[in-house]
């Protein structure tokens, strides 16, 4: 990828003196409270897989949060926990990306790692994935939205969830709420609705068949999975949707850094234009967004039809690679609905609740992790993979610590927290 950052790579190493008085040791009682945790499930989506940089891969699904929290829960209880593994022969799973190093500018150099795929050959519209067939406690799919929960030809559409099912495409016909409770469990993880806004944010509002799921729509379907989740009285913890609008995909490219490159060699411009989802084109704003993807374009300044790309309202940047002040609105009007529902019904079933947007938001912020500086930077910043909205190991530990401190709070237990230090961030050469 090409960007006009200049990204250097920020090393903290803090050697702590050992205090000559030693601390003194409490006997922790370790106990499960008022939960049972001998069958974990996880329902969700990308997050939940372990999904990052762009694909679910191996590394990536051995550092999901709920692989984390299922073995931290064996301390009170908790039993095995499977997930769908990619095969080691097959460990680029979708294909993700890499960071392969800097530039002479310091520039980052970004590509794709696809040389151990795990796709069926006879995949076509949909991509297909080798099938998984053992034990599943994590069924997180990416890309699945809450919209799709009850669609019976989902595993059709969805190569990610067609490899959990026994049947191949197109002749699935089991929805996803379905599949994850026909098993019994005793207790579960939900973060499920990112997706339902998700897709309109990242493609600029420009695609209308990624419309963000009517709030209405959005309340009945958490209810119907709440309701269905604890139907065999299973105890449980949801989470709230992060703000995507905090996430390096939407904070990395800005106007002043466009306009920062664009001035190096044309210090006459004073203006970036925009197409708005109004079909609009005007100036671009310090409250517009502009995509990740923008950096690795190289599109700006170059001409079309003998009128620079983006420096002239007869040739705006297109709707897809930004994100207007009126869209973000929607995007920001949208999450707080659907996270008021999600508080709603974690208070009406009495299940442990994971503020997600609060965490990633004080996270993203800048925060001082064992001794390291962490935040919603991007490649530096560490939370956050190579895709801008995606977690890193790193991410995902912090993550998996915020949910059994709320299951622990909630349920009286005393899981054990996960040791972060243990998890990378961005995976330098």
């Amino acid at each position: 990828m090409k960007s006009n950052f200049i990204y250097k790579s920020i090393f903290a190493v803090a050697i702590l003196g050992m205090a000559s008085c030693k601390p003194e040791l409490k006997d922790i009682t370790l106990t499960k409270g008022s939960a049972d945790f001998s069958r974990y499930i996880a329902v969700g989506n990308s997050l939940t897989s372990g999904y990052a940089d762009n694909g679910l891969f191996l590394e990536g699904q051995k550092n999901s949060y709920p692989g984390m929290i299922a073995e931290q829960m064996k301390a009170v209880g908790g039993g095995s926990f499977s997930t769908p593994f990619f095969k080691d022969t097959e460990a680029d799973g979708s294909g993700h990306l890499v960071l392969k190093g800097f530039d002479a500018k310091g520039l980052p150099q970004i590509a794709a790692q696809a040389d151990h795929l795990a796709v069926r050959p006879e995949s076509g519209a949909v991509t297909l994935f080798t099938k998984y067939t053992g034990d599943l406690n994590n069924y997180g799919v990416p890309g699945i939205k809450l919209l799709h929960i009850t669609v019976p030809q989902y595993g059709n559409l969805n190569g990610f969830y067609e490899r959990l099912l026994p049947g191949n495409a197109p002749g699935n016909t089991t929805p996803y709420l379905d599949f994850v409770t026909a098993k019994p469990y005793t207790f579960f993880s939900m973060w499920l609705g990112n997706n339902d806004i998700l897709g309109y944010a990242s493609s600029g509002g420009a695609n209308p068949a990624d419309q963000p799921t009517p709030k209405a729509t959005f309340t009945a379907l958490y209810n119907m999975a709440a309701d269905k989740m604890t139907a065999n009285q299973a105890k449980g913890v949801v989470a709230t949707i992060p703000d995507v609008l905090g996430t390096p995909y939407f904070n990395t490219v800005t106007l002043a850094s466009i306009l920062a490159t664009v001035q190096a060699t044309a210090p006459t411009v004073t203006a970036i234009y925009i197409r708005t989802g109004a079909g609009v084109s005007r100036a671009a704003t310090a409250q517009d967004y502009f995509v990740l993807p923008l950096l690795s374009a190289g599109v700006i300044g170059v001409p079309t039809g003998g009128i620079p790309y983006g420096l002239h309202p007869l040739n705006p940047i297109e709707s897809r690679w930004v994100l207007d002040k009126d869209e973000a609105a929607i995007v920001a009007d949208y999450t707080t609905a659907y996270n008021n529902t999600i508080k709603s019904v974690a208070a009406a079933k009495g299940l442990a609740l994971v503020d997600a947007y609060a965490l990633l938001k004080d996270y993203g912020a800048g925060k001082d992790v064992n001794g390291v500086r962490v935040s919603a930077a991007f490649i530096t910043g560490n939370i956050f993979s190579l895709d801008g909205i995606h977690l890193t190991p790193m991410g995902y530990s912090i993550v998996a610590n915020e949910f059994i401190k709320s299951i622990n709070a909630k349920y009286g237990s005393s899981i054990p927290i996960v040791d972060v230090t243990k998890y990378r961030g961005v995976k330098f050469p």
